[in-house]
């Protein structure tokens, strides 16, 4: 079963999935992009992580030597400018990133309230991308970097679990929202 599937069915999302809007295959094809150019650098990603601060990351991922990355995709530049959520997401990754189409105006992120010193950008669609700006790394405490791990992995194997055996949908759900 597709991943799309899964993710549709799993009760642990806290937000409604992308494709509610005609803005879906915009922001699935910019995830696709990123998760591709991530996998090639050994950097394993999950669609709509749902964090513990009741927030949702569009990717959160972990590169090969731990470290935790998320990246906020925006397709619309007044959903770009309307965001005052995400920093947020600051406290749960050692990297964090922009993700947009192109042709969306990136000026904003430039702009001081969008902190272009812990925020990189990268420019993705449905076949590649490429990171304009590197994220610094802030690193997290150990202890805090090794509870997002953690939760991350377990909603990765949850979600490949439901999507294997969905009558396992039901079970486990209060321990990693």
């Amino acid at each position: 079963m597709p991943e799309s599937a899964a993710l549709a069915r799993s009760p642990e999302r806290s937000n409604p999935p992308l494709d509610d809007s005609a803005d879906a295959p915009i922001a699935r094809d910019v995830c696709r992009g990123i998760m591709r150019l991530f996998a090639r650098n050994g950097i394993w990603c999950l669609p709509e992580m749902p964090l513990r601060n009741g927030r949702r990351a569009d990717l959160m991922g972990v590169d090969a030597k731990g470290r935790v990355v998320i990246v906020e995709v925006k397709v619309q530049r007044g959903d770009l400018l309307g965001d005052g959520k995400w920093p947020d997401y600051l406290d749960h990754c050692d990297r964090f990133f922009w993700g947009v189409p192109p042709g969306l105006d990136r000026s904003p992120l430039d702009s001081e309230d969008y902190r272009p010193d812990c925020c990189g950008v990268i420019v993705a669609d449905g076949y590649d991308a490429e990171i304009l700006r590197p994220a610094p790394l802030n690193p997290l405490a150990a202890a805090r970097r090794k509870v997002e791990i953690e939760r991350l992995s377990r909603t990765a194997l949850r979600r490949l679990t439901v999507a294997a055996d969905p009558e396992c949908a039901p079970w486990g759900t209060g321990d990693i929202a």
